[in-house]
């Protein structure tokens, strides 16, 4: 009689333990559920208070030019509210790391990105090593690293790697890609961390075209320059 008992008792222990076992799994479960579901919707007013203005300001420079007014009052709009997000941002990281994949996502991630691809030089170099050790961690795919590393590249006045920055020439009152390392080969270079051709991506996002014998003449004068430089 002894025995039953005791052994009634170890099995009303064990599913007890089971049951808080599986609660706090299922408390855990609604916590990340709550937290991807937050961040998401903070990733998604950002993204849309970010990219709205700049699409109109697109837009209307298309229409009527780069340095017209209406182009840029949505410039005006952009910048008033990049720096609320930007804080947004960076509060996050500072607080909690780079988010998982399964939280953030592609989109989410682009997110962040983008809003830290649009601050200063100095508050892009300090979230590098962050970004570094979240493609490392799977959880930042290494495009978005490159294409931050190409950003800083540029505002150092050093050619960029993947090609992904433009620059506005006030002389010419145009566009164009700022000087690629070894343009010949960028198509390889892309395609190893899984971005498109060159060409396709500037059509696209910008409505450029590619020229590779230009962009190589390009290259070499930004090199001989430098090294004028160097030398005076």
């Amino acid at each position: 009689m002894k025995t039953v008992k005791l052994v009634l008792i170890l099995l009303i222990c064990l599913l007890a333990s089971c049951n808080k076992k599986v609660n706090k799994e299922q408390q855990v479960a609604k916590e990340n559920l709550l937290e991807k579901n937050n961040l998401i919707a903070i990733l998604d007013t950002i993204w849309q208070t970010e990219q709205t203005p700049l699409r109109l300001r697109d837009s209307l420079m298309d229409i009527y030019g780069v340095e017209s007014k209406e182009a840029m009052k949505q410039q005006a709009i952009y910048k008033k509210n990049h720096i609320i997000n930007e804080k947004k941002i960076t509060s996050y990281l500072n607080e909690n790391g780079w988010p998982t994949s399964n939280i953030a996502g592609t989109q989410g991630n682009l997110t962040i990105c983008n809003v830290l691809q649009h601050a200063d030089l100095e508050t892009r170099e300090y979230y590098i090593p962050l970004m570094k050790q979240a493609v490392l961690d799977n959880k930042l795919e290494p495009r978005f690293l490159v294409r931050a590393q190409d950003r800083i590249a540029t505002d150092r006045g050093e050619l960029q790697i993947y090609g992904g920055q433009m620059k506005y020439y006030p002389e010419t009152k145009t566009f164009n890609v700022w000087p690629i390392y070894d343009p010949i080969n960028i198509d390889k270079r892309r395609a190893k961390i899984g971005l498109g051709p060159i060409a396709e991506f500037l059509k696209n996002r910008f409505n450029f075209e590619w020229n590779l014998e230009e962009q190589i003449k390009r290259t070499e004068e930004f090199e001989r320059n430098k090294r004028n430089e160097t030398k005076s």
